[in-house]
């Protein structure tokens, strides 16, 4: 049987996808940079929006609150092209939060990466030994 999604869940995915394109084409703030829309959660009312956003190439605390800072301040401008997008009654207020999952993803894959490249040099293999199926025997 198929999910059923709620009204604010489909209005969510699609905002996301309206707010990333307006962000890469309407957006021309340098503060902002390149932000991608990871999230958005609606409330039942479809009155407010939490807009969550990750940014590539912004590592450091004072960039991101900068850029989070600019997205908060075009809110009003982003809003009005959405309205435009979208077949909304009311649009929503928006939101902006940094979402930090996509960096600590990275941060945990490249953990991982180190950790198996460590456990190689310990042991003397490579990765085509890995691959081949058979384990040496130490």
């Amino acid at each position: 049987m198929a999910k059923e999604y709620s009204r604010t869940q489909r209005v969510a995915q699609e905002m996301q996808k309206e707010i990333a394109i307006i962000l890469q084409r309407e957006i021309k703030d340098p503060r902002v940079g390149m932000a991608t829309v990871s999230g958005v959660e609606v409330s039942r009312d479809l009155a407010y929006a939490k807009v969550f956003v990750a940014f590539l190439n912004d590592n450091t605390p004072e960039q991101v609150k900068t850029g989070v800072r600019a997205l908060q301040d075009a809110a009003g401008f982003i809003r009005s092209l959405l309205g435009k997008a979208m077949r909304l009654r009311v649009v929503p207020e928006l939101t902006f939060a940094y979402d930090n999952s996509l960096v600590e993803g990275m941060r945990m894959s490249n953990l991982v990466s180190q950790v198996v490249q460590n456990d190689r040099l310990r042991r003397g293999t490579t990765p085509a030994d890995d691959e081949g199926g058979e384990e040496k025997e130490d």
